[in-house]
């Protein structure tokens, strides 16, 4: 289905919870923990479902962070029935050892994993956490059980973890995964402080031997380098607005719809969950309300965001 400004929207994100077993300085939470309404496993199979009368291929589950909930597997057992071309997870990967062969066996293809630095001291100021070691055996265990594509997602910060870009390029030296660079966006006070953003025009004059290919994935600039196994992605919402090609639609844990990541318009469908035709309009009729583009540098809330989520 294509929106009033003439984009097909196939691209459903299903956030499936707004908690967190971290707490990142950039994400804008402040209770991670703290349980909100969340949809019941049912009733995203039908909120879902709907969207793919409505043209949706592709669907990924976010959060917070999804692997926090108990019933994750079911989850994606129940989307992998519907007719997608793909099914993939967002995750901080903490848990994503002990859930990688489960979800894979439920029919998740591919996987995204959060990891915004390989220092042990880093990792731990920016997250709260001292599981760098546990995120890393996630991405060697996704790798094993045969998810692809891997995405490793990371935002840099100046002054704060820009110093361990190249750490970060590395990964994908000797792996066969994407390594994505996201610039920070303004869902935080940390992503409201412009000169913390690290543009991703900048990075690659810091690693010249990086070439574009020519290719996009999704939002992603795709480059390469001599020698390495995997490639290096730069997502730049800030500095290469890419609104005018966006597919994306969003679904919020209580049942809300968010047509725009940067915009704070939130639409109920959660009263039509049980009324599959209604439901279907419901979700038609929001579709063709999808904003021109993103708000970011004007008030906006982190509603039902964090880094997973976006």
């Amino acid at each position: 289905m294509k929106d009033s400004f003439g984009r097909d929207i196939t691209y459903l994100r299903v956030s499936v919870t707004e908690r967190c077993n971290l707490n990142c300085v950039y994400c804008g939470k402040t209770d991670c923990a703290k349980k909100e309404n969340e949809l019941s496993a049912g009733d995203i199979y039908a909120i879902a479902s709907a969207f793919t009368r409505c043209g949706i291929t592709k669907l990924r589950l976010t959060g917070g962070e999804p692997l926090v909930r108990g019933d994750i597997v079911e989850i994606a057992g129940r989307l992998h029935a519907l007719p997608l071309q793909t099914l993939a997870l967002t995750t901080n990967g903490v848990y994503l050892k002990q859930y990688a062969a489960d979800l894979r066996r439920a029919g998740l293809d591919s996987v995204n994993i959060s990891l915004d630095s390989t220092d042990g001291s880093t990792y731990r100021k920016l997250t709260g956490a001292d599981v760098l070691h546990r995120v890393l055996e996630g991405v060697d265990e996704a790798m094993r059980v045969g998810l692809s594509p891997i995405k490793i997602n990371a935002v840099l910060m100046r002054g704060v973890n820009d110093d361990g870009a190249a750490d970060l390029v590395a990964l994908a030296k000797d792996r066969p995964i994407d390594m994505r660079f996201i610039e920070l966006m303004p869902f935080s006070d940390a992503g409201e402080d412009a000169s913390r953003i690290v543009t991703n025009d900048e990075l690659l004059q810091r690693f010249p031997t990086l070439k574009p290919t020519g290719e996009q994935d999704g939002t992603a600039r795709i480059c390469t380098a001599p020698g390495f196994a995997g490639r290096i992605g730069f997502i730049s919402p800030v500095s290469h607005r890419f609104c005018g090609t966006c597919s994306r639609i969003r679904l919020l844990s209580d049942g809300k719809v968010k047509p725009c990541l940067g915009d704070d318009t939130v639409y109920d469908v959660l009263p039509y969950v049980h009324d599959a035709h209604a439901l279907t309009e419901r979700i038609r009729q929001i579709i063709l309300k999808k904003p021109a583009g993103h708000r970011f540098g004007e008030t906006t809330t982190a509603h039902g965001l964090n880094r997973t989520g976006g």
